[in-house]
């Protein structure tokens, strides 16, 4: 695949089998069909397609609930990561949320390199979700970026620090 320009767009119904797919290859616990059907469903969601040359190489996920934005998934067909693709999705997600829009997200601890992405954004870790991650147990970190982690704190963020128990 030849280095072109990444088209940003917004995620539609039909991309759906290419998402799967690239979602298969990416992570252990893959999302459902329906679960995708269900964040493209919601109105106020930012679902957005990563494509190269007319090809699907990745995907986001983000979903606003109340006055919190939650990026609920983001995946680079890995074959294709660390070339720029999931920075420019959130790029474009931050874009679309504005400066004052306060955004949170899941990772895993030992995701050394998505972690280090986020912080480039400015998101911070504030606390854990002790066994979320279903194939192995593993803790999730929970990340945010407010305007008070943009200034290297976490003074606005809901709950900072606290470990909430896991859903069974």
């Amino acid at each position: 695949m030849t280095d072109t320009k990444i088209e940003i767009r917004r995620l539609v119904f039909a991309d759906l089998p290419s998402v799967i797919a690239i979602e298969r290859r990416a992570f252990p616990t893959p999302w459902s069909l329906a679960m995708f059907v269900l964040e493209l469903s919601k109105p106020e969601g930012i679902c957005l397609a990563a494509r190269r040359n007319d090809q699907m190489v990745g995907y986001i996920i983000c979903s606003r609930f109340d006055q919190v934005w939650h990026i609920m998934n983001v995946s680079v067909d890995p074959e294709l990561q660390r070339r720029g693709i999931a920075t420019s999705m959130i790029d474009e997600v931050l874009g679309r949320v504005g400066p004052e829009g306060q955004i949170t997200l899941e990772v895993r601890p030992t995701n050394s390199g998505a972690i280090a992405l986020y912080e480039k954004f400015g998101f911070l870790a504030a606390g854990r979700r002790p066994r979320y991650y279903q194939d192995n147990g593993e803790d999730a970190l929970i990340m945010w970026r407010t305007e008070a982690t943009l200034r290297g704190t976490l003074d606005d963020v809901p709950a900072a620090g606290v470990r909430p128990v896991a859903a069974p």
